[in-house]
């Protein structure tokens, strides 16, 4: 703890200090070679804002700091951004929290997400397995309700994967990396003109690795890998002269093992059955731009995914015989889900804004439609179990932004959508509820001085109601209500003008109206079968509040310092669950109360370089249907390498201790040496991960 109590403070002087340098900074004129700056386009907001004009709290991991890492999955770097955890129960971490509020698991019930999860123009909000890194421009990470913008699927916020687009030149990119636990990794990518006004790009890539479990019962060590397979390519046409065309489409394989949990919560497992977690998706959009009107633009979205999932685990965790009553079995969740989403805006084009030239606007349209197929095959059901679950969302939005002097700009936006669902399954459960739900946002900013900007805001967020399908559910728990987030925000953003000084920083305040959680039950039968059901309740209250700091300071041509910390305060309030545990007053789950990342950059010498950070976070609890926490922990990662002019290599460490740390946990009795006392299970994140990277460009 003492650790993690010095890493935050020297985090939090970087946070502080970085602003007091911006005096320094300007008035040592002379004193260095000014940085070339390089403007952060944020591509999920309507326009593509520059990221420190965008009144918002917005963190943005850019490609750079994915390869130092040596990721290769979206999960490896959601420890760099303050405020976002996530929750795994699976191979990879499908579900996201932004600023304690998301979706922990899901098994037979029907789901909508809390955080959204874009790539390329896409919603794959959910199925987090697509989301590998390889060929990826940022990503995007927009905290607090995007009413607005993304609606339904965007209650906390939003996570936005941008791939690199086409150019105007060849060039091209092979990679190669190799590390521990029998991993390995090659990809390419191609990209450059196809005819006199088109560019195409093409990517694809592989990765394997054994997993970080041995399973003792099979004498094998690859119960929990993960096989993942990449296909993407890109194509821009300058359709004439006032129209451009850009489409995208991939394919991502995923057959990845699930053996993530043992009685004795350690790496070694006893499972005869080890599970599975597969995805096979395919995808592709396409976004059109007209500017032929001399008044606005219009811009057209389609996207598309097919995707179909299995999933399933060793339902005992161990081998026939060790449970004394006879208890073994496995559980599989195949589904299939198929998603079509439209917009079409009208853009406001410059020069042409309303009120007296000082109004920029932007109105559209948006649908959606998402069918989902779920067959459940279980050792202790007499037969498949199957759902159909369908969505219809509809939505009119519009957002004005009003100069109200050459410093200040007023921020407007609303969004009416109606959401319609269907369900019917072979239990004979059926249910089709409407929502009309409304979001918005207002915002003022105002340049304060040369390169600050600050800002203050009012939004909000919804997500629709549903119901839980699980035959023994009581009937007070079926059905629940949507959500509603209002969010109250302030920020300051801050670069000095030689590039070397750049500050983010926002505080928030928010509250959530009938809070939808993800909670649990165990029930057991007559028959001597124990029941675990997962469902979703309303809590009364709840309210989440606190502060984001994103700090870059570069002293020197050779040496760049950063801290991102993240501070929350969340509890419900007047909610008791649904095994009657009072939670008044108690932290969220997947809240913890700190998050930070904190590190340093050098280069020396010629093309060598190195890095070390520190990623760190707070306790929390696993669920709202029990006591059990994680530990706080903090994670030493380095790297080192040689930069060419157009090669480069890498070797990387995650995890450098080799600190235990938990990223899904459950609470009830499994094993039969204690008497099935209900206790604490866990899933334990990446140990010591090392390896190396070589990239050859051309």
């Amino acid at each position: 703890m003492t650790r993690l109590t010095t890493t935050l403070t020297l985090s939090l002087v970087l946070a502080i200090a970085a602003p007091a340098a911006f005096a320094q900074q300007e008035t040592a004129e002379g004193s260095e070679e000014a940085l070339e700056i390089e403007e952060i386009v944020v591509t999920a907001t309507f326009r593509g804002d520059e990221l420190y004009q965008v009144p918002s709290s917005i963190g943005v991991v850019p490609a750079e700091a994915i390869a130092r890492r040596g990721a290769t999955h979206l999960e490896e770097i959601l420890n760099m951004i303050p405020n976002l955890n996530y929750a795994k129960g699976s191979s990879r971490a499908r579900f996201l929290q932004i600023r304690g509020i998301g979706e922990r698991g899901q098994f037979s019930e029907p789901l909508n997400a809390s955080v959204g999860l874009i790539v390329d123009g896409v919603d794959l909000s959910g199925i987090g397995t697509v989301a590998m890194l390889f060929d990826v421009e940022q990503v995007e990470v927009l905290r607090g309700p995007q009413g607005t913008r993304y609606g339904a699927n965007a209650l906390a916020g939003l996570v936005n994967v941008v791939t690199r687009a086409p150019t105007d030149v060849s060039e091209g990119e092979l990679e190669l990396f190799a590390g521990n636990y029998g991993a390995f990794g090659a990809g390419a990518a191609v990209s450059g003109p196809l005819a006199e006004n088109a560019r195409g790009r093409l990517a694809a890539r592989v990765d394997r690795a054994n997993g970080f479990i041995e399973n003792d019962f099979l004498g094998v060590d690859d119960t929990d890998s993960t096989d993942e397979k990449l296909l993407r390519g890109r194509l821009s046409w300058d359709a004439g002269e006032s129209a451009t065309v850009d489409l995208s489409a991939g394919y991502i394989d995923a057959d990845n093992g699930y053996d993530a949990f043992s009685l004795d919560n350690i790496r070694t497992t006893l499972a005869d059955e080890p599970g599975h977690d597969r995805q096979e998706t395919l995808y592709g959009s396409a976004a059109v731009r007209w500017h032929d009107n001399p008044a606005f633009a219009v811009e057209a979205n389609l996207g598309v995914a097919a995707s179909d999932m299995a999933y399933g685990y060793d339902a005992d965790w161990v081998y026939v015989g060790f449970h004394p009553w006879g208890y073994s079995g496995t559980d599989d969740y195949l589904r299939d889900r198929n998603t079509v989403t439209a917009e079409v805006r009208l853009v406001s084009r410059e020069g042409e804004e309303l009120v007296g030239g000082r109004t920029a606007w932007t109105v559209g349209a948006y649908t959606l439609r998402q069918d989902v197929a779920l067959t459940r095959q279980s050792t202790f059901i007499d037969s498949d179990f199957t759902s159909d679950y369908g969505i219809d969302r509809f939505a009119v939005f519009g957002q004005t932004e009003t100069s109200l002097d050459p410093s200040s700009t007023l921020t407007v936006g609303l969004r009416l959508e109606r959401h319609s669902a269907s369900y019917d399954d072979s239990a004979g459960v059926s249910s089709a509820p409407e929502d009309s739900l409304v979001g918005g946002r207002v915002s003022f900013d105002r340049a304060v001085a040369p390169g600050v900007v600050g800002y203050g805001s009012v939004s909000r967020g919804y997500k629709a109601g549903g119901f839980n399908i699980d035959g023994s559910l009581r009937a007070d728990l079926r059905e629940y209500d949507p959500e509603v987030l209002w969010n109250f925000e302030a920020g300051l953003k801050l670069r000095t003008a030689d590039g070397r000084v750049n500050f983010r920083g926002s505080v928030f305040h928010m509250r959530r109206d009938d809070v939808q959680i993800d909670s649990s039950i165990v029930i057991f039968h007559d028959d001597g079968t124990t029941e675990f059901i997962d469902f979703v309740g309303n809590a009364a209250q709840g309210t989440n509040s606190g502060a984001e700091l994103d700090v870059e300071f570069t002293p020197t041509d050779a040496v760049s310092l950063y801290a991102r910390v993240g501070l929350l305060r969340s509890e419900y309030e007047d909610y008791i669950n649904g095994e009657g545990m009072d939670l008044d007053g108690r932290q969220q789950a997947h809240a913890p109360d700190y998050q930070f990342s904190v590190g340093a950059d050098f280069a020396f010498g010629e093309g060598y370089f190195a890095g070390l950070e520190m990623d760190g976070r707070d306790g929390f609890y696993f669920s709202d249907s029990h006591s059990e926490r994680s530990n706080p922990y903090a994670l030493l990662n380095a790297s080192i390498g040689y930069r060419g002019r157009d090669w480069s290599v890498t070797a990387w460490a995650r995890n450098l201790a080799n600190e235990d740390y938990f990223v899904r946990g459950f609470f009830f009795g499994n094993d039969p040496r204690d008497g099935y006392t209900d206790r604490g299970f866990t899933q334990l994140g990446e140990p010591r991960r090392i390896g190396i990277t070589a990239s050859r460009t051309w």
